[in-house]
């Protein structure tokens, strides 16, 4: 079935990308940062520099390993902010409604009309580039998404038999939202997380092709694509080996989330099966 392939196939570039990162120090033939030599300089890729070198001498395979530990790193912790603040806002506000839900709803659409990376690049330029101030930028700006679904399935989910019965037996509003409501929309929240991950993989890229992000010399897709701007035409495998990790683990992820949407939202498998 296609959603098995795209679950697969997902997974498969996800899971390469994190054993990759995982064991970077195992896998790396030299240190990223450290064992930089001139004379080794714009090597191209072969039997001992699989990836080439880039100007500085630099093992350019070391370097992708490494610089997929800081994507995998913004992609899941600013994902997990990004989640937690739309969960916590559309929760509340699908199962409370009225003013809350209003200030929520105002709230959800001024952010959606400010693009995300904007607004990041607005928090980063008030704050010292640097990891942390990256995972606070991007953890701030997409949430809006989450927020929306999240309510929306609260509201549909609020009216059933068993949310009823849990308020007839007297649990408390943390409790029917903890237990009863969001363990039944969770579906959803997986799914966009999934896709959201590959946002915030692009936009870190992005951040530090634009000298926003992670500082150099520590490698990190972005930075190695904006440092290989000038030699793209003498040394191309300086831009291509980074360019493809962004690539791979943005499709996978889409992939995985497409996969993930397939297996956990019933009507979309009923559509199929009709």
């Amino acid at each position: 079935m296609k959603f098995r392939a795209n679950l697969w196939i997902g997974g498969a570039c996800f899971a390469a990308v994190v054993i990759g990162g995982v064991f970077a120090p195992w896998l790396a033939h030299t240190d990223p940062v450290m064992d930089a030599n001139l004379m080794n300089a714009e090597i191209p890729p072969g039997r001992e520099f699989w990836f080439g070198t880039d100007a500085q001498g630099r093992d350019i395979f070391s370097r992708v390993l490494y610089g997929a530990r800081i994507s995998l790193t913004v992609g899941v912790v600013s994902q997990l902010i990004n989640t937690m603040i739309g969960v916590a806002f559309g929760l509340t506000a699908g199962y409370w409604g009225g003013w809350w839900d209003d200030f929520v709803n105002g709230l959800t659409n001024m952010m959606l009309a400010i693009p995300s990376l904007v607004f990041a690049l607005a928090i980063m330029a008030i704050l010292s580039p640097g990891l942390t101030s990256l995972l606070i930028a991007l953890g701030l700006t997409n949430w809006s998404f989450t927020c929306r679904l999240t309510r929306a399935a609260t509201l549909s989910v609020k009216q059933l038999g068993y949310v009823e019965a849990a308020c007839s037996l007297g649990y408390g509003t943390f409790r029917i939202m903890l237990t009863q409501i969001l363990p039944n929309v969770a579906g959803p929240i997986i799914v966009i997380g999934t896709l959201g991950m590959g946002g915030a993989v692009l936009a870190e890229a992005s951040l530090s092709f634009l000298g926003l992000g992670i500082r150099p010399p520590f490698p990190s897709w972005g930075s190695m694509l904006s440092d290989a701007r000038d030699q793209i035409a003498t040394a191309p495998w300086i831009s291509i080996f980074p360019g493809l990790a962004i690539f791979l683990t943005v499709l996978g992820l889409n992939l995985l989330g497409d996969g993930l949407r397939d297996i956990l939202d019933p009507h979309s498998q009923s559509r199929k099966a009709a």
